[in-house]
């Protein structure tokens, strides 16, 4: 899984089947310190509770295809649960 922080919310004109009442979020994708790394993505949020600002875990790929309902939407980045806190060791 990997680390994102949502920035922005994303409202697409046109939705393909099965993804039309899926919330699309913008996340920051972080490193392992929780600093930004790479370029903002788009992830349909499965779990249709994240807002802008919240540390978010998410998968990329056919995972992420996985985590709605009905599996294997087009989607390649899906935001798996909110993240309440995080401790590097």
């Amino acid at each position: 899984m990997l680390l994102g922080r949502v920035i922005g919310k994303v409202v697409p004109c046109v939705t393909c089947t099965g993804l039309e009442s899926v919330p699309m979020l913008w996340v920051q994708p972080l490193d392992k310190t929780g600093k930004p790394k790479g370029s903002p993505i788009v992830a349909a949020d499965s779990t249709r509770m994240a807002g802008p600002g919240e540390l978010v875990y998410y998968e990329g790929g056919r995972e992420a295809a996985m985590t709605l309902d009905p599996v294997f939407v087009p989607v390649d980045h899906a935001v798996v649960g909110i993240v309440d806190d995080v401790h590097n060791s």
